[in-house]
Order: C-alpha cells, then sequence, then structure tokens
C-alpha cells in the first residue's frame, strides 16, 4: 500500500532523481513527460546509423554521479562504462595552435610550465584552493534547500563563504595567479557555461577548474543518453510510472492546495506536486495568477544562462585533428561574452565547440563516419530562424575546415539544427535559454527562484532554474534536495 501520491513534471535529472527517491520512501510517484522519451535536455537522436546526444555532452564531477547511485546500494558502472578522456579536450587559439589539455597531473604542470614559466607552482596552489570551494560547495552549500538567508547563518559556514571567494570575481581571481592568455581563457572557459562573463562569476566557481582538471573529463561509452537509461531502470525498479507524451495544461489550485493537474490525456489528483519542468513555463502558464510564486517583471529581470545554437552532424569519412571535445577560441572571448549577456545579439565572432563522440565510441556513427555536434552560445531571446541558422553554421564550418585544415563540407551525410526556437517548443524554455538560471551573485543560493511554492502548501519546484544551478550534476542534486523537503511536507501533512 503506498503512502503518498506523488505527481512529477518534467523526467530531466531533477524530476527523475526526485521521483526516484520518493519512490524509494514508499510513495506511489508518477511522473508526466511532454516529449517522446526521458532525459529532458539529455534526450538522444537517431539517425542512418549516427546516434547524437540533443543536450548536455560533458561528463564532469563523477564523485556526484557515483553519490546518487550509491543511495541506492548502486554504481554508475551498473548502468553504464565510463572512459576517462585524455587528453580532456584540445582548444584551438588558431591554425596551427592548439593546446590539448592532458588528464595526468605532471602533464598538466609540465604544460602550464611551458606557456608560463613558474606558473606550475602557482597551479598547485589555485587548484588546492579550487579543491577546498568544491568540498565546501558540494559538501555543505548545494544540499541547501536554499529557503532563506537563516540556513547561512551558521558561524563556520561564513568563514567558509569567505574562503571560498564568493564576493571576488572570477576574472580577477585567475589573474591573480596567471598571466598567459591562453592559460587564462582555459580556465574561465567553463563560467562561459554558467550564465555570466567571467567579471561577474564569483571566483567560488574556480571549484569548476578543480573539477576540469583534477576530477577528469569522463565520457559514459554509448553517450550522454546512457545516464538517462540508467536512472530510468532504478526509477521502474522502485514502481515510478513514466508516462510519456503526457503534457500538463493546467494545475488547479483550491484552498492553497494543487488539487487536480489537467494534462492532454486526462486529469490526476495527487498528494503532492513537483514542479521539474521549466520554472517560469509553471510558474506563468499553468498556474492561475493569484497562485504564482512570481510575477511577470521577476521573470523578465531574471539573467539567464546562454542558450545555443547547435548542430548535429554526420559525416562520411574520418576527420583528422580533432579530439573528442575541441574549443575553438580563434576568437575574442570577451567580446563574444559581452555578446552574450552585456549586449545581446548574434554575435560578431563567435567561439564555438565541437564534440567528436566517435572519437571515443565506435558505436554513435556508422563504420568510417565520424559524428560531431557543433555548439555555439548565444544570447537567449533573440530572433532565430533558419536563414540565420545557416548563416552561422557555414561561418563556424568554414573556420573549423580552415583551423583544423580539411574539408567537410562535402561530406556531410546527416544534419540538423537546434536553437532557440526549439529549446522553447521541445522544453517551453524560459527565452529559449539552454542552460537554466545564470549563476550570478545576486543569483546564488536564496536568491534563487525558490523551491517551494509559496501560496501552495503541496507544490515544489526542481531543475536548473532553481538551487543550486544549472549543469547535469547540479540538476541531480536538485531533485535530491526537493526529495527531501517532500518527505517532510508529507509527512507534516
Amino acid at each position: 500500500m503506498y503512502q503518498n501520491k506523488v505527481i512529477v513534471i518534467g523526467a530531466g535529472f531533477a524530476g527523475l532523481a526526485a521521483a526516484t527517491l520518493l519512490a524509494k520512501e514508499g510513495h506511489e510517484v508518477i511522473i508526466l513527460e511532454k516529449n517522446d522519451q526521458p532525459g529532458g535536455r539529455a534526450r538522444v537522436w537517431e539517425k542512418d546509423g549516427f546516434v547524437f546526444d540533443m543536450g548536455p555532452s560533458w561528463y564532469w564531477m563523477p564523485d556526484v554521479f557515483e553519490q546518487y547511485f550509491g543511495l541506492f546500494g548502486k554504481k554508475p558502472s551498473d548502468y553504464y562504462e565510463l572512459t576517462r578522456l585524455d587528453p580532456g579536450y584540445r582548444i584551438w587559439y588558431g591554425a596551427n595552435d592548439l593546446m590539448d589539455v592532458p588528464a595526468g597531473m605532471p602533464e598538466l604542470e609540465a604544460m602550464f610550465e611551458q606557456h608560463e614559466p613558474g606558473s606550475a607552482a602557482r597551479l598547485r596552489e589555485f587548484l588546492a584552493q579550487a579543491k577546498y570551494k568544491y568540498e565546501v560547495g558540494m559538501g555543505e552549500y548545494v544540499f541547501k534547500p536554499s529557503h532563506s538567508l537563516a540556513e547561512y547563518m551558521d558561524l563556520g559556514l561564513l568563514k567558509k563563504s569567505l574562503g571560498i571567494q564568493l564576493l571576488t570575481s572570477m576574472s580577477k581571481h585567475v589573474r591573480q595567479f596567471f598571466k598567459d592568455p591562453k592559460l587564462i581563457k582555459m580556465l574561465e572557459f567553463p563560467v562561459l557555461f554558467l550564465g555570466a562573463t567571467p567579471q561577474d562569476t564569483p571566483a567560488m566557481y574556480s571549484m569548476m577548474n578543480y573539477a576540469d582538471l583534477a576530477l577528469g573529463t569522463w565520457y559514459p561509452q554509448g553517450g550522454m543518453n546512457q545516464i538517462v537509461q540508467g536512472m530510468v531502470k532504478l526509477a521502474k525498479e522502485y514502481g515510478v510510472d513514466i508516462r510519456l507524451n503526457t503534457e500538463v495544461a493546467h494545475i488547479k489550485v483550491d484552498d492553497g492546495r494543487a488539487t487536480d493537474i489537467y494534462t492532454n490525456k486526462g486529469t490526476l489528483t495527487a498528494d503532492l506536486v513537483i514542479a521539474g519542468a521549466d520554472y517560469e513555463y509553471v510558474d506563468q502558464h499553468l498556474i492561475d495568477k493569484p497562485h504564482r510564486n512570481y510575477s511577470a517583471k521577476y521573470w523578465d529581470t531574471r539573467t539567464m544562462s546562454p542558450s545555443s545554437l547547435l548542430y548535429y552532424i554526420g559525416v562520411n569519412k574520418r576527420v583528422d585533428g580533432v579530439q573528442h571535445h575541441n574549443l575553438f577560441f580563434d576568437e575574442d572571448f570577451d567580446l563574444h561574452a559581452r555578446e552574450i549577456y552585456a549586449d545581446p545579439k548574434w554575435p560578431t565572432k563567435p567561439l564555438f565547440y565541437v564534440s567528436c563522440p566517435s572519437k571515443t565510441d565506435a558505436h554513435v556513427a556508422p563504420e568510417g563516419c565520424e559524428n560531431l555536434f557543433f555548439l555555439m552560445p548565444l544570447a537567449p531571446g533573440l530572433h532565430d530562424d533558419e536563414t540565420l541558422r545557416e548563416k552561422y553554421f557555414d561561418l563556424m564550418l568554414t573556420r573549423f575546415e580552415n583551423i583544423t585544415g580539411q574539408s567537410i563540407r562535402d561530406n556531410i551525410v546527416v544534419k540538423r539544427s537546434y536553437a532557440m526556437n526549439d529549446f522553447t517548443s521541445d522544453y517551453h524554455s524560459f527565452k529559449g535559454n539552454a542552460y537554466g538560471l545564470a549563476n550570478t551573485l545576486t543569483q546564488t543560493a536564496f536568491l534563487k527562484p525558490a523551491m517551494r511554492a509559496k501560496k501552495i502548501s503541496n507544490m515544489l519546484y526542481t531543475g536548473q532554474l532553481t538551487v543550486p544551478g544549472p549543469g547535469v550534476p547540479p540538476a541531480l542534486i536538485s531533485g535530491q534536495v526537493v526529495a527531501a523537503e517532500a518527505a517532510k511536507l508529507l509527512k507534516a501533512k
């Protein structure tokens, strides 16, 4: 006999994690997923023997995945095989000007020394600080529900807040250690996807450099969707009912409680509702105005992380000169960052990223072929049409060919674009953003949109627009935090 009935909206990482944990506690849990497969942005697209991860492509913070599966007495290796990439990624600064970032620390220190004599010792100090931030941030901060400032008023935690440099910018912090522009770009690039320029991102996020350089870049054989498949299998082991192609149209609230969830396949009732779909969409479009957490103006003034122009490309030959992950930093880093955050526009001279998972995994492309994923970060909310997409694909492709010294244009046999309009239609993504809410200081912890529905006593939010923030590991953690909050509400019911 089930204790309570819980409805989870959205089968992304946060929704799957929350659902599985609550099912483990003995509750009846139903996930309502709008799309035809689970995983949220981490869906998969297959065509003519090519298998494309549609969203996340970087596997960082392996400890977070171990911790999650460990809650059920499992390991990631029960569901997928991990390979550590070495080099972790390649950065192109121009034709014949590249940097491979090695997996081993002695090799990494040697590379730093080569670019900036004396920097190996500074790298050790930088990473020691970053490790401390990672351990404090991932151990003590991210698992807080962040309902209020009071959660952070512990004296020991306040001291640690100074130690993790919440009030220093990432840009200033990196330059205190290093002068070489290539090393600086390498260390600043992870924050470009956190939703702000390095000048506006707290130095706390050098923890990302520890995740990158010390914990390493990994790849689950078969692609990132293998994580989703593992989580779905685990969820079903605990009896979670995942209903695909089921879109929520309205949440009825009566006397301060969510009573009915109207979908395209009928109406459901629940003791508790967890919204893992896009927070702004649920708040502004699924709930009547008197019961919303925020106003339209509130959402409009949030700083969003970037959107992206993506291209999934299959080519009928092998591609030389690329690693699994490749960053093209041959243009002005600061200019592109400004055109995402300060002066939103389609970029003048964009940086971009190319993933080639077929370098690591023979199963994602037919024999003798290559699977390529082009990504260009964009300001959210811009006009998006096919002409613009093609213009920028041509720009990226021309630079890719010039820099790597090879032609692939005539070898493209599979091609699909994905950008803001798709993020909006597939995920109801606010302003077509790809990564969620920006991790600026004024949108950190309890300053993010609240996990708790303020006017609906049996409803909570989870995912990349609430705590702890954007990215796959934070989404996994968000699901765990909301499950703990849900358990408290259900116990008090």
